[in-house]
This record gives C-alpha cells, structure tokens and sequence, in this order.
C-alpha cells in the first residue's frame, strides 16, 4: 500500500514538474559573445532559443521562427516586418551560428526571433547585448 501511495506522490510531482517546465515563457539568447566582451572582427555569434522551434523561413506553423541579427538597433515591436539590410541579418536557412564583420568600435547586437514571413515576435523574443570591437 505504501509503495502505491509513494508511486502516486512521485508520479505526481513528476507531472507538475513538467506543467512547470512546460509553461516557461519563450525566449532567445547569445549564447556567445557574452554581454560587454571585447571581440575582433570578424565576430563570431552563436544563437540559442528556447521555447519556440527553429525553422526555414516560409515556415508558417505556429511558434516556429528563425534569427535575426539587428547590428546597432533595438528590437522590433510585435508584427513587424523585419528589414533585410547590412545592419539586420536575416539566418533564414535555420542557422544558429554566423561570423559577422564589425568595424572596430563599441556595437549594440540585438537578436530577434521572427516567424517564416520575417514578422517579428516582438522585444519578448529578443535579447540585445553590448561589444567591443577591437
């Protein structure tokens, strides 16, 4: 009787555990520069993204979305289009990582997730870091 009861209680808590786990908010990281390190050029930057799945651009399932590297700007309000310039890189084809040209000089790089039409997640789904270029 004790070991059903133990059996119900473990089961249990290993169910709310992943309620838990389940319900974390969505978000997206620099996984690599860290926020305030001082890097040559070129930069090479490695993206995380939890919560959400990586998908090629196109891609119209839910919660699914690609990177996007915003050099010198902030992130981009729910719904907007994101541009295709030299200072927003779009990684379209799924990529976590890249090696990025900055002039020497102190840069603000600011990742933002977008769904498969490049519309942004908004600034919950963004993270912005500050560097140094050697």
């Amino acid at each position: 009787m004790l070991n059903k009861i133990l059996g119900a209680v473990l089961s249990g808590t290993l169910f709310v555990a992943m309620a838990v786990q389940a319900q974390a908010p969505a978000r997206v990281f620099f996984v690599e520069p860290k926020d305030g390190a001082t890097v040559t050029s070129p930069v090479h930057v490695k993206f995380g993204v939890e919560g959400m799945q990586i998908a090629p651009a196109g891609t119209t399932t839910e919660n699914t979305g690609h990177h996007h590297l915003l050099i010198d700007g902030g992130p981009l309000q729910k719904g907007l289009a994101i541009p295709a310039d030299e200072k927003s890189l779009h990684f379209g084809k799924g990529q976590t990582e890249a090696d990025v040209k900055l002039p020497p000089g102190d840069h603000t790089l600011t990742l933002q997730f977008g769904d498969g039409a490049h519309r942004s997640y908004g600034p919950e789904m963004s993270q912005t870091i500050k560097v140094h270029v050697k």
